[in-house]
């Protein structure tokens, strides 16, 4: 069989310009740049950007860093000063797609905004992620993933009736919303490239290449897509969501569950075919043959009965055990797994969900791969997070700046 050569990913020749710091919109470049995009991260000169130094570092810097910038070019721009600015916005000019995330009206400050530039090439992508998006009564305020998890409703919904609301473990508004972006400057760059492509002309001459236009990502609102059928359960029920803990509400059975070994399963007999195969697993050919639990909705009346007959089965299994008797029976069922029990699991390791890479001075790491797979132009690693203005002379030269000229913008603490 032929041997595949090395792809350069599907969106190799894409130029970006990431503006951004944190989470969102880093994640949103992060995952262009895991697919052959060129990104060009500009951050503040020594400091960089903040999560450089947040949770466990490495010589200083976060390994977090390390995921969240591979495959990226430091730039540093100190851009309260007008020639840093001019620096950008002739990168920015040439990019196909601008990713910032600073509160709006920041970028129209510094003259970068989406209305200056596009009036100059019509073909840009600007994809803007804030807390509330660039309209409406509370476009001003500072918004971060926390707020856009508590007003777009995931926090309401998430922890024990008992209890007041929780966090879930991860930034997943900040993520969930870096997704939505990325998935509108995809469509957005196939609109474009339907429409004309890439602009080609000069500075002044808009006439040349496809439609772009702005991509406008709000926190709250990323998280609120997530929601599934909480509005018209309200609208027309009157229902509000409210907190189950592990349990799927409306769903039964569908919880999580304790064994004997004190571990924690996750069990899904929400089916119809799959609830009688659950309960004749855990010997309750009763409750199997019971007509009135046969459909969900007879079920769902049921709840504590149901839930309290399956954690007598677990309260009498090891968790392997569990796992065993359950899979055989085809019911859909997992352990709640910590980071090291996926380094070691057969699966993760069968799909190769780790890649192996070192850093500058040789130390070994393992990273997460890049996902999703795709059969003829998979993403990869090229490069770890790179090291503060690790590019600064390689982009300044392609945009004819000399040596000298660099120095003196370092010099004069531009970059």
């Amino acid at each position: 069989m032929e041997k595949k050569t090395a792809s350069a990913g599907p969106l190799a020749g894409i130029k970006v310009l990431e503006l951004g710091t944190l989470i969102a919109g880093p994640f949103c470049s992060r995952m262009l740049a895991e697919f052959g995009a060129d990104v060009i991260k500009v951050e503040a000169p020594e400091v960089g950007d903040p999560i450089r130094q947040w949770r466990v570092l490495k010589d200083g810097t976060s390994l977090w860093w390390s995921v969240q910038a591979r495959n990226k070019k430091s730039l540093t721009l100190n851009m309260k000063d007008p020639r840093a600015q001019a620096i950008a916005r002739e990168l920015a000019l040439d990019a196909d797609i601008i990713i910032e995330n600073y509160r709006p009206g920041v970028l129209e400050k510094w003259n970068l905004g989406y209305e200056e530039l596009k009036r100059i090439n019509p073909a840009l992508i600007m994809v803007r992620l804030s807390g509330y998006g660039q309209t409406g009564p509370l476009r001003d305020l500072p918004g971060f993933g926390a707020i856009g998890e508590s007003m777009g409703g995931i926090r309401y919904v998430s922890g024990h009736p008992d209890r007041p609301p929780v966090r879930i473990g991860i930034s997943i508004g900040d993520s969930i919303s870096a997704l939505h972006g990325a998935m509108g400057a995809m469509m957005a760059l196939r609109h474009r490239d339907v429409t004309g492509g890439r602009w080609n002309g000069k500075q002044g001459d808009a006439s040349v290449g496809g439609q772009g236009q702005m991509v406008d990502v709000a926190l709250y609102e990323s998280v609120f897509n997530m929601m599934e059928s909480l509005v018209p359960e309200y609208d027309h029920a009157g229902v509000v969501r409210e907190r189950t803990g592990g349990a799927l509400p409306g769903i039964v059975p569908s919880n999580t569950y304790t064994t004997r070994d004190g571990k924690n399963i996750v069990i899904a007999g929400n089916g119809d075919a799959i609830f009688k195969r659950l309960m004749l697993a855990i010997d309750r050919a009763d409750m199997a043959n019971d007509a009135q639990l046969a459909r969900n909705d007879g079920r769902v009346p049921r709840t504590a009965e149901i839930d309290a007959a399956i954690q007598a089965w677990c309260d009498t299994q090891t968790i392997d055990d569990a796992l065993h008797i359950l899979q055989a029976a085809d019911v859909p069922v997992g352990k709640i797994y910590s980071i090291q029990d996926m380094m070691s699991d057969p699966q993760f390791l069968a799909r190769n969900m780790f890649e192996q890479h070192a850093f500058a001075d040789g130390t070994p790491v393992k990273m997460p791969a890049v996902t999703p797979k795709m059969s003829e132009t998979p993403g990869g690693t090229k490069w770890l997070g790179p090291e503060l203005g690790q590019h600064n002379a390689e982009i300044l030269q392609s945009l004819g700046y000399d040596d000298a000229q660099i120095a003196q913008l370092r010099q004069e603490r531009v970059i």
